[in-house]
């Protein structure tokens, strides 16, 4: 039986149909994103799933004693609830419960026949297991630094942002592990890298997981299963988003001629991430198969790891090379930027110059001065040190709080603020309904008042607004947040057409992605990077990096170890020994000592562009090899005979 079993469901609001006899369940382990444009009624269906909300007729069957938990979009704490108190909310019923077995066990220890205590043992340790419980205190403090909650843990939490105290309401709906968990757009307010470790979670302890996205890699690495609302009904397709794509593609073109448009959009769609994904992640195989072999075996081999290190580096610096055109029409030119927010430097010593057709994306952590770069570009703030010097233009803004938009007007007033129905869309004149139908926005829309609509649909509007605008450059702060799928679809169409320059910031990797030729990255030294590489890639890149940093930490780490082992053996030995094995007890240490200063030696080379390129990167790498292999020898006589001298 199905954890959850909806049948012949069907809801509506006033003369609205939202869901009509729909079927829908949900099996142990499956992760299942529901996919739909807004008000198409995902998060009516979320919430029946929830029993959060009422449907007209049907039946809703659970597992006994099944418990579901979702992520709210406006979490409540207790009042006083420290940060770390809130993400601890909800925990004591499995600490009960480890308290309970540890209780037991030592009952258990003087009566283990006990067939009562016995049974009760082992169902406590079954539900410790599936809430993967067993380690709690470290796994609490593993999401608080993740999620970047460290260094509010004792803030009254609601004190925090509305972004933040979603992190903190999702971080203890992770730690409880329900048997069912709901989550609503959980990627809005995370930067890619909680993004990943949030994937790399729901992965590792096999979540039952129904979800809303609108990010695309995540849903694609996440779902096992996506289910479309449209049209009051639900269809269901295998595997996540690029499955969804070439199946819906499928489906479509069973359908009457009046479907091409959406047919269109969504071979684009296919082409660009079979293109862009597919052929990335073949080009990345080998790369990927030799740092599976580097893990194997080169746990001691710092040559092995130095020389993949310096490969991927160099590979790294061959797609930061600047590909712009001097002859493009400059737009802005930064000089040695630095910017400073209260007592927190964001930047420092940032230089570059930005032309009138590049399409950059701002990215990086959370905090770390995106959105302060593009107000420094705006001229809304002035730089700490630096200088920006500003070309003739004109820009087109889109920020978070949606500025441009007046609540009091209709959308009709915004777009024909002078009278009449036509609007100008880069040279063409178009007819306001006919505009905004691109955007998704039925006729009957175009008398309401912008205060009355959601935020998805204020975002929508201000998108739409911003593309009729007779500028030279759009510079767009999280433009895809509150968006659906198929909104970001038009987003990305309009912005591939327009012919002047992008800045973006943005979290949305595919996104990101399909949009950029250029990246800024902000790195933890304050600095900016810039890359033409997809920033997916560069993602992927820099977490080799970092795993092979720690190989190499590892493996130094053996070594001095080893050379501890060896000193503290060399200065107890006492016992007789042959006067071989005698001599060789005395030379071996210096010799090692020896090998180890020409290791040092030939790594330090390798870290030279100047030296190891006169010697050779291959024939470099042959001889450290060599060493390292002389290194184990000498070091395994050592030991042998200090073994030896042991068991005498």
């Amino acid at each position: 039986m199905a954890l959850i079993d909806l049948k012949d469901i069907s809801k509506h609001y006033s003369a609205q149909k939202i869901l009509t006899q729909i079927n829908f369940h949900v099996d142990e382990g499956e992760r299942i994103v529901i996919i739909g444009k807004n008000g198409s009624g995902k998060s009516t269906l979320m919430k029946i799933v929830n029993a959060t909300l009422q449907y007209d007729s049907g039946s809703r069957i659970t597992k006994r004693n099944l418990e579901v938990k979702m992520l709210d979009q406006r979490p409540s704490f207790k009042d006083g609830h420290t940060v770390k108190e809130a993400v601890e909310d909800g925990l004591k019923e499995l600490n009960d419960a480890k308290e309970k077995y540890n209780e037991l066990s030592l009952k258990l220890a003087d009566d283990f026949e006990n067939k009562q205590l016995l049974d009760e043992h082992e169902n406590l340790s079954k539900y410790i297991e599936h809430h993967n419980a067993w380690n709690l205190d470290d796994k609490i403090q593993r999401i608080i630094e993740h999620f970047d909650l460290k260094q509010y843990e004792d803030k009254p939490v609601d004190l925090l942002s509305g972004g933040e105290q979603r992190r903190v309401c999702l971080a203890s709906l992770l730690l409880q592990k329900p048997d069912v968990l709901l989550l609503d757009e959980p990627t809005n307010h995370l930067d890619v890298y909680m993004v990943e470790f949030l994937e790399e979670l729901i992965l590792k302890e096999k979540f039952t997981l129904v979800f809303i996205s609108h990010d695309r890699y995540f849903i694609d690495k996440i779902a096992t299963k996506s289910i479309e609302v449209e049209d009051c009904a639900l269809r269901e397709y295998s595997g996540g988003y690029s499955n969804y794509l070439t199946q819906k593609a499928q489906w479509i073109h069973t359908l009457q001629k009046q479907h091409d448009n959406l047919l269109g959009v969504l071979k684009r769609e296919n082409e660009w991430f079979a293109r862009g994904v597919r052929a990335r992640l073949k080009r990345n195989e080998g790369r990927k198969e030799r740092l599976m072999n580097l893990r194997e075996d080169a746990k001691n081999n710092p040559a092995k790891i130095r020389k993949i290190s310096i490969e991927l580096q160099r590979e790294a610096k061959h797609f930061n090379r600047d590909k712009s055109i001097n002859k493009q029409k400059m737009l802005f030119e930064v000089e040695n930027l630095g910017l400073t927010l209260g007592n927190k430097e964001l930047l420092k010593n940032f230089t570059t110059r930005i032309l009138q057709k590049d399409v950059i994306a701002i990215v990086g952590p959370n905090g770390s001065g995106k959105s302060t770069l593009l107000k420094a570009l705006l001229g809304r703030i002035k730089p700490t040190v630096g200088t920006i010097k500003q070309g003739e233009f004109k820009i087109g803004y889109f920020d978070q709080h949606r500025e441009m938009l007046d609540d009091d007007k209709n959308l009709m007033e915004t777009f024909c603020p002078h009278g009449g129905d036509r609007v100008s869309v880069r040279g063409k004149d178009l007819h306001i309904y006919g505009y905004l139908k691109n955007f998704l926005f039925p006729r009957e829309f175009l008398e309401k008042k912008i205060g009355i609509l959601s935020g998805g649909e204020k975002n929508r509007i201000a998108l739409a607004l911003l593309f009729t605008l007779d500028v030279d450059i759009l510079i767009l702060d999280e433009p895809t947040n509150d968006l659906d799928i198929p909104t970001i679809n038009i987003l990305e169409e309009q912005l591939s057409n327009f012919s002047g320059a992008v800045i973006i910031v943005s979290h949305d990797r595919y996104f990101v992605d399909k949009i950029a030729k250029k990246l800024f990255i902000f790195k933890d030294d304050k600095t900016i990077e810039e890359s033409h590489r997809e920033y997916s890639q560069y993602l992927e890149l820099e977490k080799e990096l970092n795993e092979i940093e720690s190989i190499h930490k590892n493996a130094t780490s053996n070594i001095e170890i080893t050379k501890a082992k060896i000193d503290i053996r060399t200065k107890t030995k006492t016992i007789k020994l042959t006067y071989k094995e005698k001599d060789l007890l005395e030379k071996l240490p210096q010799e090692i000592e020896d090998i180890e200063d020409k290791i040092e030696e030939k790594n330090n080379c390798l870290s030279d562009p100047t030296c190891y390129e006169k010697i050779g990167l291959s024939l470099l790498a042959k001889e450290l090899e060599e060493l390292e292999v002389l290194y184990e020898q000498k070091v395994e006589l050592l030991l042998n005979i200090e073994e030896k001298t042991e068991s005498i």
